[in-house]
């Protein structure tokens, strides 16, 4: 059981890292014997599930965990009503849409379907993300009781821009506007020069889904805000039908 349950952590640390951790990583940040990392190390790299990168002492997730991944997402029962739906609204709007799911504190993205233009930020299936500094997240959490998302979230809300929200009152009153309202609003909270919306898909109570199109900065007023919005609207009424 603690081999397992230290397989599990140290694949969950390699894919969290934004680059290849060497032994001594593994052994300082997860407080592993030396031996038995190393040991670990090797027989999931001989197994496939982790690989090392051209220098060979550094570690990162290998394909087997890239076939494991994109099977979650392929069997996914949310993900496969809300593919169809997801087509026709890029379609619609020429932007990017994305369907993300609620995982403790953080968002993560499920699937995407690409801007037609060539100025667009976009977010690849398995990126996460806080809650708090996005549109998807800030619509999920605007479906819970204050004290659940409090307990949720870490003691901090580190900002990823200038514009995310920090404090944690104006974080509350921000999902108590955002339920009254029905959609949330990443006003360039996450990146900067980009704008998202987004709406919660209600397949649980509360939700731990939503759906986003995300817009940059330079293409957006207020016509254009109120078209994707209703867009938003009608897509979650067609997926959850």
């Amino acid at each position: 059981m603690k081999s397992a349950e230290r397989t599990i952590a140290l694949l969950e640390y390699l894919s969290a890292a934004a680059s290849p951790r060497t032994l001594r990583d593994v052994t300082r940040d997860m407080g592993i014997p030396r031996a038995s990392a190393y040991a670990l190390l090797v027989t999931l790299v001989q197994t496939g599930w982790v690989e090392t990168d051209s220098s060979g002492s550094g570690f990162r997730p290998g394909i087997r965990a890239l076939r494991a991944g994109a099977a979650y997402v392929e069997h996914d029962d949310v993900v496969q009503r809300a593919q169809p739906v997801m087509n026709d609204l890029s379609g619609q709007l020429g932007e990017t849409i994305h369907l993300a799911r609620l995982d403790g504190h953080e968002i993560v993205y499920l699937a995407t379907c690409l801007s037609r233009h060539s100025l667009a930020v976009v977010s690849k299936p398995g990126r996460r993300l806080p809650c708090w500094a996005t549109g998807l997240g800030k619509a999920i959490l605007a479906g819970r009781e204050w004290t659940e998302v409090d307990a949720l979230l870490p003691g901090a809300l580190p900002a990823r821009t200038e514009h995310t929200i920090t404090d944690r009152a104006a974080f509350r009153a921000e999902l108590g506007e955002i339920a009254g309202r029905g959609h949330a609003i990443d006003n360039q909270e996450s990146t900067l020069g980009l704008r998202c919306f987004a709406v919660a898909l209600e397949f649980a109570d509360p939700p731990n889904e939503a759906l986003s199109c995300s817009i940059p900065t330079v293409r957006l007023d207020a016509a254009r805000e109120e078209v994707i919005v209703e867009a938003l609207r009608s897509a979650r009424e067609r997926i959850l039908s």
